[in-house]
């Protein structure tokens, strides 16, 4: 029963990858389109090129998910696979939710909040001030941030392209849109598809089937990028029209802004403090912030009030299902 159990736990953690894919592609790539830097397809394949790239690239915040959320260590391994097994499933469906109604909410506190949620139910323990040092202080600031950093860089680019005719400018931010595209679908596979990894890998460790000294399998990280770059090229074209014309009617200087930003704040997280952040927060409050470069009402705030309600919901919404599943597969699975 257990190596099955693996098994699904692993296709199940290959398919939150993919939706995630989909879910977070407007991420990526909605500030170009919608800027007409890129065309939708070009955007799509682009975006799944880099995701695949930066999944590649570390592992650090995989092992965080694998290691600091929720303790399995010492619990048996068939109960620490169902608890995996009902995170995913708490995770998937609020990603289902939050894309059908158009919301760009965050994989990432959907996936924490599925582990936190079921692991508590199961009655383990949660590693609470590393959530709160490496999850909910991020969640807060990084968003904060996002939108004050690209106010700021914004504001300052304004005032250096303040006597440029409109159309060059427009025409050279479209060329670099496509740089800064790149590099912050880069970002997303650096942080989204670890965190796959950081599921499957705590996955196998229950089961004995990886080593701590080892790290994680080669093939689990081929397997996550290469979900995660099929979810992307599926697209996301719900979310996308949020990000890209909902918040604010974009041009490319500000498009190349928002994601240059969000990019860096990125990397930041991932390379130096390890810690799982939301690309979507990420490049939302970006957005955010270089729209109220040109005056605060230029900001639809109704509808980033709608986005900040899902934030705040995510990872409650999932744990509770991801906690409601565990009751009633626990007496099915064991």
């Amino acid at each position: 029963m257990e190596p099955v159990l693996v098994v699904f736990v692993v296709a199940l953690a290959l398919g939150f990858d993919y939706t995630n894919g989909f879910h977070d592609a407007a991420n990526a790539i909605a500030t170009s389109v919608s800027t007409r830097a890129l065309t939708p397809r070009a955007a799509l394949i682009m975006a799944a090129v880099m995701n695949f790239t930066g999944a590649l690239l570390g592992t650090e915040v995989a092992e965080t998910i694998a290691t600091s959320i929720v303790n399995l260590q010492d619990a048996p391994p068939h109960s620490a696979l169902v608890v995996v097994l009902c995170a995913l499933v708490g995770a998937i469906t609020w990603n289902l939710i939050t894309w059908w109604y158009g919301l760009p909410s965050s994989s990432t506190h959907a996936l924490i909040g599925g582990l936190v949620g079921a692991g508590l139910a199961a009655g383990f323990g949660i590693f609470g001030s590393a959530i709160l040092e490496k999850v909910v202080l991020p969640m807060i600031f990084s968003p904060l941030i996002g939108f004050l950093l690209a106010f700021l860089v914004m504001a300052g680019l304004l005032w250096i392209i303040r006597n440029r005719a409109p159309s060059k400018v427009n025409r050279r931010f479209r060329i670099a849109q496509t740089v800064s595209a790149a590099a912050m679908a880069l970002g997303h596979g650096l942080q989204d598809a670890q965190k796959t990894m950081g599921v499957i890998y705590l996955a196998l460790l229950t089961a004995g089937w990886a080593s701590p000294d080892d790290g994680i399998p080669l093939w689990v990280k081929l397997a996550a990028a290469a979900a995660i770059s099929l979810g992307t090229y599926a697209g996301g074209w719900r979310i996308m029209r949020t990000l890209g014309r909902k918040i604010i009617e974009l041009d490319p200087a500000r498009g190349f802004v928002a994601e240059s930003v969000s990019a860096v704040v990125l990397y930041v997280n991932a390379f130096a403090l390890h810690a799982p952040v939301s690309t979507t927060h990420t490049i939302t409050s970006a957005i955010m912030g270089v729209g109220a470069t040109k005056r605060l009402s230029a900001v639809r705030w109704g509808v980033a009030k709608n986005i900040a309600g899902a934030w705040i919901l995510t990872i409650p919404a999932a744990a509770s299902v991801a906690a409601v599943v565990f009751w009633v597969l626990h007496p099915i699975l064991g």
